[in-house]
């Protein structure tokens, strides 16, 4: 592509990024909203309507967090089937309105709780399904070299508006008076980033790899020519071109193969079972170790440790955000392709663990009369966070993209991604729940049974992929699961393949180039 990215790959990258907004948007504004004092008005939140009944005021609370979560899950499975029919960008355009929709629901919902939980659902369907078609946009758009440095742009969107959402809180409760109107903004606000990519959609073009799997090759070359900013008898351009449409066969030819058979390999064939089962084993425990419970209900947990006045609890929230997207970007940027998949994902667990440890003991044993204990326990949710971010907040999309075939690839994305929603949905669900009915220590003894167990499971299952080449992914589970974390394999990048597979490509652009001129 040059030197400098072409001006329309630039904006599909940003448009398509842009899809983590609704997910990221969620976990840090919209759960920062609820503890607004309008909302708990309007949405019977106050304490003093559940004298006694704490866990009922729990439920109530996580209702209206998880039913988002619940309504992601199947839009996940959605996205999935919609994607192959009418193609990325016009799921990702109804994705956006699914959302949308369901985000003015909740917004004008004006108090009536039944019609606030059927519009979380019914957002959530959009929301899911835009985690499944941006990234997979992205990584169909973006050249071999740079492919996982521009779809880590997914999530540094997502982390991003998940800061800029407390922060939002924080000025409205700042600077507006305690109404109806206070939360609504805060909850509308993403529609206006959100609308801004759903228009600028029609000024990208359709993924050159859909276009080319419906045997539209003219559209395929020219959606090619506007992303790489290339004349369409381009050598390069011609040559990608014919690559993409190799592998658009191959995908095709496949397309015979129905789900249930895929699923049934993934089931019965011993080494495709090890591979899919390590990718739900990495989901379940990213999620049951705390995962993304406790960013959403990261104000309440500021509060608990000893952070006073509602305000207050929303800044350090913000920070809580900033730490875990600065985190991730070093970690998407740098420390996954140096220090490798297994370190990252142990040290976090490590770390996630001992922060549990000592919440268990400061709520359990200590309290908050006493101020450096209080003080510790705030540093421990950012190391929490440290910990999260360098491990599980994204190892498990790694692995799901590297250790698969490709004939099981797009079955697993979307099995493990419905999973991921519904086991986010009941941790959502269940962990206000938890601190409540458990005094809070309970909660984090729990958490950190799941942390131990994850550090003993996943470190003897999940081997090292770093550098591995995608073809001889399956000899790393040509073992049993307790073996693999020690499975090694004599390869190299041979530069003597890569440069006969270089000729190969000048090759065919020539050829290509003679037909398109006679």
């Amino acid at each position: 592509m040059g030197r400098f990215a072409p001006p329309y790959y630039i904006l599909a990258v940003v448009v398509l990024a842009f899809g983590g907004i609704p997910k990221g948007y969620d976990e840090g504004g919209f759960s920062a909203s609820v503890t607004l004092p309008a909302f708990k008005a309007d949405y019977g939140l106050n304490k003093n309507l559940w004298v006694g009944n704490a866990t009922g005021l729990a439920n109530r609370t996580a209702n209206i967090s998880s039913f988002g979560v619940l309504g992601a899950a199947f839009g996940a499975l959605i996205a999935y089937f919609l994607n192959d029919k009418i193609g990325r960008l016009w799921s990702y355009r109804l994705a956006i309105l699914v959302w949308g929709s369901g985000i003015l629901m909740q917004v004008f919902s004006s108090g009536i709780f039944g019609f606030l939980l059927f519009a979380r659902i019914w957002g959530g369907l959009g929301a899911g399904g835009l985690t499944v078609i941006s990234p997979l946009f992205l990584s169909e758009i973006a050249p071999t070299k740079t492919r996982g440095m521009i779809v880590s742009m997914y999530m540094v969107v997502l982390l991003s508006v998940l800061s800029l959402g407390f922060f939002v809180n924080y000025g409205v409760s700042k600077h507006m008076a305690q109404s109806r109107t206070q939360w609504q903004l805060v909850q509308a606000i993403p529609l206006i980033p959100v609308g801004v990519a759903f228009f600028a959609s029609w000024l990208i073009p359709e993924s050159p790899r859909w276009l080319a799997s419906k045997n539209r090759d003219s559209d395929c070359l020219s959606a090619l020519s506007r992303l790489r900013g290339l004349s369409p008898d381009d050598t390069a351009l011609v040559a990608e071109f014919e690559r993409t449409k190799l592998e658009a066969d191959a995908l095709v030819q496949m397309g015979s193969i129905s789900m249930l058979e895929t699923a049934k390999e993934c089931f019965t064939e011993s080494n495709l079972r090890s591979r899919f089962f390590l990718a739900v084993m990495l989901h379940t425990v990213a999620q049951w170790t705390g995962g993304n419970g406790i960013t959403y209900y990261i104000s309440d947990i500021f509060q608990y440790a000893g952070i006073h006045g509602s305000e207050t609890s929303l800044i350090t929230s913000g920070a809580y955000g900033l730490v875990k997207l600065f985190i991730t970007m070093i970690f998407a940027w740098g420390l996954i392709d140096k220090l490798g998949r297994r370190r990252c994902m142990l040290a976090g667990l490590t770390l996630q663990g001992i922060t549990h440890i000592y919440m268990a003991i400061y709520f359990g044993a200590i309290g908050q009369g006493n101020k450096s204990a209080s003080d510790a326990a705030i540093a421990s949710v950012f190391i929490y966070a440290t910990g999260w971010s360098i491990g599980l907040c994204t190892i498990p999309y790694i692995y799901g993209t590297e250790i698969f075939p490709t004939k099981a690839r797009s079955f697993a994305y979307a099995t493990t991604m419905c999973l991921h929603w519904f086991f986010q949905f009941a941790v959502v669900r269940v962990t206000p729940v938890m601190l409540a009915a458990l005094d809070k220590w309970g909660a984090y003894v729990f958490w950190t049974t799941i942390c131990a167990s994850g550090i003993v499971i996943l470190g003897l299952w999940a081997p090292e992929t770093k550098g591995v080449p995608l073809e001889r992914m399956h000899e790393l589970f040509d073992r049993p699961w307790y073996k693999c974390w020690n499975a090694k394999l004599d390869y190299r990048d041979d530069s003597d393949s890569a440069y006969v597979e270089k000729l190969g490509e000048k090759d065919v652009a020539e050829q290509r180039q003679r037909e398109v001129a006679s």
